[in-house]
């Protein structure tokens, strides 16, 4: 792994790394202006290995920018800031999303940036030899299946190969494995080893990872989100459907992992942090000389909604519900009880 000897600190250039056979995403650090694509060598927690660049880190307290508004669809291609002002869409139903617009995503230029000691260095660029022969792994590695999984048979192992892969900057080949309970494979290993004559490591790994490996489509019509973006396998509960009003019925919020979806994760934080600031289902307002009570609360809306006597009900906006901290109570502004109740 390069390091700058002598250093604990120092000034890089900081990219987003994906190893395109195990998805696994870093960060690494390198001293030149690299773009997204760029094959290189990192060291991994298996060893040396071929990763791609996805495209510079984010910049530490660098503010938002959002993406256009005016795309209805994902887009692959990519533009510079300076084609924005050509910009032309077209109101015709049979156009394709991408066919006027710029793009959804604006390319960045890399920014030196101060990195510490614990950040990765990339080892090398990847050299055309290098991506030759990784071409040739991948061959390989089809081949590496069906022996691997005739050696499981033979020894009647209660274990499902996943997939395997061979290491770009070492002599070693990594089969990663499924199984209910703890495997004894040591006649395995000796099997492998004397039919590929290299270093073998077999991992076990959850249903999770496997999704994450092997990849396809979610109940979204998309890829996986563990396999196309998600750098760590987050745990996922049932109270984050629970706090966005999701259905609670497990086979409806599960993914084909048949484990909560990875989802469930991203707009937790969000819901957590709006529902702060707004009084909890159950609370008793005071509107119009009676008591109505908080019967949802609606995130995506921005209302609360009260239920009264006789069945009656109110949306009110978020901004105009607010706690007294004198009184301890939630509040519902003087303006909006006259507009609503004068009518």
């Amino acid at each position: 792994m390069k390091q700058k000897l002598g250093q604990d600190d120092d000034w890089a250039y900081v990219y987003v790394i994906k190893n395109p056979s195990y998805n696994d995403v870093c960060l690494c650090a390198w001293d030149s202006v690299l773009y997204a694509g760029t094959p290189v060598v990192y060291e991994t927690r298996f060893g040396l290995d071929l990763g791609i660049v996805v495209g510079p880190a984010p910049v530490p307290g660098a503010s938002y920018v959002p993406g256009h508004s005016e795309v209805h669809g994902a887009c692959l291609h990519f533009a510079d800031e300076k084609e924005e002002d050509d910009v032309r869409y077209t109101a015709s139903e049979s156009a394709h999303q991408c066919d006027s617009c710029f793009c959804c995503q604006i390319t960045k230029e890399p920014e030196k940036m101060k990195v510490d000691g614990s950040v990765t260095w990339i080892d090398h660029l990847a050299t055309p030899s290098e991506m030759a022969r990784y071409a040739e792994n991948e061959a390989k590695e089809e081949e590496a299946v069906k022996v691997c999984r005739e050696k499981i048979r033979k020894h009647n192992l209660g274990m499902k190969l996943v997939t395997t892969h061979f290491l770009l900057g070492e002599p070693k080949v990594i089969f990663f494995f499924t199984a209910d309970e703890r495997v004894d494979f040591r006649d395995l290993v000796k099997d492998l080893v004397a039919v590929f004559r290299m270093r073998i490591e077999l991992r076990q790994i959850g249903v999770r990872d496997e999704s994450r490996l092997i990849g396809g489509l979610s109940v979204c019509g998309r890829d996986y989100c563990c396999h196309l973006m998600t750098k760590e396998m987050e745990p996922v509960t049932i109270k984050m459907a629970k706090e966005q009003n999701l259905s609670l019925n497990s086979m409806k919020i599960s993914g084909p992992c048949g484990r909560l979806l990875c989802c469930l994760a991203y707009e937790y934080d969000y819901y957590m942090e709006e529902k702060a600031g707004c009084p909890p289902e159950g609370t008793r307002l005071r509107l119009d000389r009676e008591l109505w009570r908080v019967s949802e609360v609606n995130i995506l809306s921005r209302k609360i909604t009260v239920a009264g006597s006789e069945g009656r009900t109110i949306q009110i906006p978020f901004e105009e519900v607010s706690f007294n901290s004198e009184t301890g109570f939630w509040e519902v502004s003087e303006e909006y009880q006259e507009e609503i109740f004068s009518s």
